[in-house]
């Protein structure tokens, strides 16, 4: 294949790639770091490298029109997001001593995290009851969510209360570090953390995700440009295809059902996660 097919091939698969990213809230790099070692059979830093553009440019895509619909929650995105910037550049600087073979294994470990936590939260929680938590009360975190029925095309505004926020700090602490250190969103892991630990509304925790890993990616992004592990023509074809694809990605929230969103969530996780566990141990 010729550089230039290469190219074009790349931008078309990033945006399938960017379009899931922003459906799930795990930002297009989640699915283009495997596609570019895989499938491409480039050097895992440069393919973490371009990852770290596209994030920042598929959540550019995606955000504006998450919060003009209402999904998006910018002061849990705002909080959470000091923890985790902290931990992106942390772990961008400690990728750097790292070998290839540990960062595919450190990826699938953590892909295989996230969907067993997910699977372990399948049912729905309509109707339990959320803790009450001081940092959120004070912060004013609780928020109104849109829900689609199921089998409808109807839209009503929920309610919904936020809580264990010191935990969501924690883990997001936590997912920064992996984001910076393996070049993705870590959507992956802020996704079950709000839904899980903080008990945000499933959309809700995909949308404000994709909120907050633009600006994580951009702390580490720094990093990896200073190292030298950006090349821009793949940079760029990169970010374009991302950048489309989340447009996209962003549109079809609104209207897919959450049961299936969360399906998606799980297939996704568990499929990336084998391949790239078993690129890190051969």
């Amino acid at each position: 294949m010729s550089p230039l097919a290469e190219i074009v091939a790349i931008t078309a698969v990033c945006v399938a790639s960017g379009c899931l990213g922003s459906l799930l809230g795990l930002g297009g790099g989640t699915f283009v770091v495997p596609i570019l070692t895989l499938a491409f059979g480039l050097d895992v830093r440069l393919a973490i490298g371009a990852s770290v553009i596209s994030v920042v440019a598929g959540s550019a895509a995606a955000s504006p029109r998450y919060l003009d619909e209402g999904f998006a929650n910018l002061r849990v995105a705002v909080t959470l997001e000091v923890a985790t910037v902290i931990g992106a550049v942390a772990g961008a600087l400690l990728a750097g001593h790292l070998s290839a073979r540990t960062l595919y294994t450190v990826f699938g470990v953590v892909l295989v995290f996230s969907a067993v936590q997910m699977l372990r939260n399948r049912q729905d929680r309509a109707g339990t009851a959320v803790p009450a938590d001081r940092i959120a009360d004070t912060l004013s975190l609780h928020g109104t969510g849109t829900h689609t029925a199921a089998g409808t095309a109807v839209r009503d505004v929920r309610p919904y209360r936020v809580t264990r926020t010191a935990t969501g700090l924690t883990m997001m602490t936590a997912a920064g570090a992996v984001s910076g250190l393996l070049g993705i969103g870590s959507g992956a892991m802020k996704v079950p953390a709000m839904d899980l630990a903080m008990r945000l509304p499933l959309k809700v925790s995909t949308a404000t995700s994709n909120l907050m890993i633009g600006v994580t990616g951009a702390a580490s992004a720094v990093v990896y440009l200073q190292r030298g592990d950006v090349v821009p023509a793949l940079a760029g074809a990169v970010a374009l295809g991302t950048v489309v694809g989340a447009r996209l990605g962003s549109r079809l929230l609104a209207v897919v059902p959450v049961g299936a969103l969360r399906v998606i969530f799980l297939v996704v996780l568990l499929v990336i996660s084998v391949q790239m566990l078993l690129r890190g141990l051969a």
